[in-house]
């Protein structure tokens, strides 16, 4: 699922593709496994929670809460004493993603909708002024 994916974005340049390509085999932990997806949005000067809610059609009065860009990754790039191959392998490809989106898209944010099942959705600004990030699901009970 690629929310408000807007074609003419994708084509823009190459970091759409390059995101895809990052995000390529990534799966978010919660109390289910969801992929971690890359998505392109609308020109926007920022991307607010608003606009957020607005651009997936969510409920404008759905549980919004903003979390800080470093923690959210953070959390996912760490590397535990206890980690095998397979758990430093997959902190080091979110921590690719990580840079990636910070090297290519200004004033990150991370937003979390709902309560329970959570649309999660990491997004920046591009270059050229649009909406673009990555996107995935959680659900916490």
């Amino acid at each position: 699922m690629q929310i408000f994916f807007q074609e003419k974005n994708k084509n823009n340049d190459g970091l759409f593709r390059k995101i895809e390509a990052a995000c390529d085999g990534l799966i978010y932990i919660s109390e289910t496994d969801t992929p971690v997806l890359p998505f392109a949005g609308p020109e926007a000067n920022d991307a607010t929670g608003e606009m957020i809610l607005q651009q997936t059609g969510a409920n404008a009065d759905a549980a919004i809460e903003e979390v800080e860009f470093g923690t959210f990754f953070g959390q996912l790039t760490a590397i535990r004493d206890w980690f095998g191959d397979e758990q430093k392998a997959k902190a080091a490809k979110f921590l690719a993603l990580q840079k990636l989106l910070e090297e290519n898209l200004r004033d990150l944010k991370v937003y979390r909708i709902g309560s329970v099942r959570i649309d999660i959705y990491a997004v920046g600004i591009t270059a050229d002024g649009h909406m673009m990030g990555v996107t995935t699901k959680a659900v916490e009970t």
